[in-house]
C-alpha cells in the first residue's frame, strides 16, 4: 500500500482522526499525513501510504490556497469561532475599506502567530499557557501572501466577508483574520476555513471519508494516487537500469545536464527501462547525489 490519498477532511474531524479513518479503511499499515487542519476547518488534506510517508516532508514547503470567512465586528481569544468573545464593535467600514484592507496584506508581511498555536516555547505549545491564561509575546514571522481578493462582502448587523488566499507555508489564516479586523478597526475572528489546494494537489481529486466508507476495497485503492504526485515540482530526471541499480544503492552519479538543472536543486529520479520512480536526489556540481529513496519489494 503505496501512495497518496487526496482527502476531503470534514469540519469537526482533527487530521489525525481523519487519518486514522482512512488508514483502518484501506486496510494500511504505515500512513501519515501533509501539515494539519484544524477540525474547524475543512478541505484538502494529502495523506501519504506505505513508502509515500519518506516525501510527505517535500509537501510541508508548498503553498496553500484556502477560503475563509471572516466575521467582522467580534473579537475572539483564538481568532476564531472556537474562543470566547473579547470585544465587540459596531461595524462601519464598505466594500471599498475592505478591499483597502486586503491590499495591505499581499506581498510578504509580518504576521504575528496567534497564542492558540502548536509553536513552542521552552518545549510547552503556546495554546497550554494559553488555555492556563497566560499570554506570551511572540515575534512576528515573515509570510507571502501571493493572492487576496475578496469573494463576498456582507455588511450591516451581521457583516461577514469571504476572501480567497494563496500563501506560503506557516501564514496563519486565523492571524490573518484577526489582523485584517483591526486594520478595519471593527476587530474579526475566523468563522469558516476550508483548504482548497497544495502545492499542485487541489480538491478536484480529492474524495470524503464517507465516499470512501460507501467504496469497496477494489474502488477505495483506485482513489490512492502514486507517490510521485508529491514531488511534480521537481525536475524527472531517467536512468538507465544500471545507472538506476547505482543510484539504489546509494552511489553518486556523474551525469549530463542535458535539462539544465539549476545547481542544487532537487529531482525526481526514474528508472527508465521499468517507468518507476526510485527516489529524489539533488544536482550538485555535474553529479547526482542520492537523497531518499524507494524500498520496493524484491
Amino acid at each position: 500500500m503505496d501512495g497518496v490519498l487526496l482527502l476531503d477532511k470534514p469540519i469537526g474531524l482533527s487530521s489525525n482522526n481523519a487519518l486514522m479513518q482512512a488508514k483502518r479503511l484501506l486496510h494500511a499499515k504505515k500512513a501519515g499525513h501533509v501539515g494539519t487542519l484544524d477540525p474547524l476547518a475543512s478541505g484538502l488534506l494529502p495523506l501519504c501510504f506505505g513508502e509515500a510517508t519518506k516525501f510527505s516532508k517535500d509537501l510541508l514547503d508548498a503553498d496553500k490556497a484556502y477560503d475563509a470567512t471572516l466575521k467582522l465586528g467580534v473579537s475572539t481569544t483564538t481568532d476564531d469561532a472556537e474562543g470566547e468573545v473579547l470585544q465587540t464593535r459596531p461595524v462601519t467600514c464598505d466594500r471599498t475599506d475592505v478591499n483597502a484592507a486586503l491590499m495591505a496584506f499581499r506581498g510578504l508581511i509580518m504576521q504575528v502567530p496567534p497564542m492558540y498555536s502548536a509553536l513552542k516555547r521552552n518545549g510547552k505549545p503556546l495554546y497550554a499557557y494559553a488555555r492556563a491564561g497566560h499570554t506570551l509575546e511572540r515575534e512576528a514571522r515573515a509570510v507571502t501572501i501571493y493572492a487576496l481578493e475578496c469573494v463576498t462582502c456582507i455588511l450591516g448587523e451581521s457583516a461577514s466577508v469571504t476572501i480567497r488566499i494563496v500563501c506560503s507555508k506557516g501564514t496563519y489564516i486565523r492571524a490573518l483574520a484577526r489582523d485584517i479586523g483591526e486594520i478595519l478597526d471593527c476587530g474579526a475572528h475566523l468563522v469558516m476555513l476550508r483548504r482548497t489546494s497544495v502545492g499542485e494537489l487541489t480538491l478536484a481529486d480529492a474524495v470524503t471519508l464517507d465516499r470512501l466508507s460507501s467504496m469497496d476495497k477494489l474502488q477505495r485503492s483506485a482513489y490512492l494516487q502514486p507517490i510521485d504526485t508529491l514531488l511534480l515540482k521537481f525536475v524527472l530526471v531517467d536512468l538507465d537500469t544500471e545507472m538506476a541499480q547505482r543510484f539504489m544503492n546509494g552511489q553518486q552519479l556523474r551525469l549530463a545536464n542535458k535539462l539544465g538543472v539549476s545547481e542544487n536543486s532537487r529531482v525526481r529520479v526514474y528508472d527508465a527501462n521499468k517507468s518507476q520512480l526510485i527516489g529524489i536526489g539533488r544536482w550538485r556540481c555535474g553529479v547526482l547525489l542520492p537523497e531518499r529513496l524507494i524500498s520496493y519489494p524484491r
